[in-house]
């Protein structure tokens, strides 16, 4: 990194369990030098500016520590959920399991959010125009569950110690018909646009971390899918 502006940064080294608090974090990561282009926001820099917060969500090795992902005590709410950030909203879609990246996502994931819409076109032929566009970009998971509401991670954690079980994302109990509910925290406006989709055309998720880079070139039709 010759020549490149950097800053030091906390970054996950072993999965750090949801509930785990900064004393028992500090185990677990370990200060990085990374491009400061690549510093995502909310970074964490000093373990102490955590106080008493609590990790909201399970966080992954390679993963910056995000003070975004941490809560107040009394607000966590367990592994299979994440607090709903102020201002937002909470709104659940039914989707198949190709629709939801293989069924992997979980509460404090982010997703792209894919919407495609057919419509009457004017043309003589009365042909249907279609078009699919990534309208939305890092979208909170709040939960993620099985279509008859066990919540798709069922392991358990003890964040006194960090120890923790895997999580499953299929259940040996829970009866499924093949569908997911993935609630997702989003403003009035961007709600709106989801559910018309939801009701009038189709919706897919990606999987889409904090490091992910955006980019996109619009909505795609069939007359630009093969430019």
């Amino acid at each position: 990194m010759a020549g490149t502006e950097t800053e030091s940064i906390y970054v996950v080294q072993k999965t750090i369990p949801a509930g785990a608090t900064a004393e028992v974090i500090a185990g677990y990561v370990a200060m990085k030098s990374v491009p400061k282009i690549a510093v995502a926001e909310n970074s964490v820099t000093d373990l102490a500016s955590l106080g008493s917060k609590v990790a909201a969500v399970a966080l992954v090795p390679g993963e910056q520590l995000l003070s975004s992902r941490m809560v107040e005590p009394d607000s966590f709410l367990g592994p299979s959920r994440v607090q709903v950030p102020s201002g937002l909203q909470e709104i659940t879609l039914k989707l198949p399991i190709e629709r939801v990246a293989g069924g992997v996502l979980k509460a404090g994931d982010t997703v792209g959010v894919f919407l495609s819409l057919e419509q009457a076109s004017d043309s003589p032929s009365g042909a249907k125009a279609s078009k699919t566009q990534l309208s939305f970009h890092k979208v909170l998971v709040t939960a993620a569950q099985f279509s008859d509401g066990a919540a798709t991670q069922t392991g358990t954690s003890n964040p006194a110690s960090g120890a923790s079980q895997a999580s499953s994302t299929s259940s040996t109990t829970a009866q499924s018909d093949g569908n997911y509910l993935i609630t997702l925290a989003r403003n009035s406006a961007d709600s709106e646009r989801i559910v018309f989709a939801a009701e009038f055309g189709k919706i897919y998720l990606s999987k889409e971390p904090g490091n992910a880079v955006e980019s996109s070139t619009g909505a795609v039709d069939t007359a630009g899918l093969f430019r």
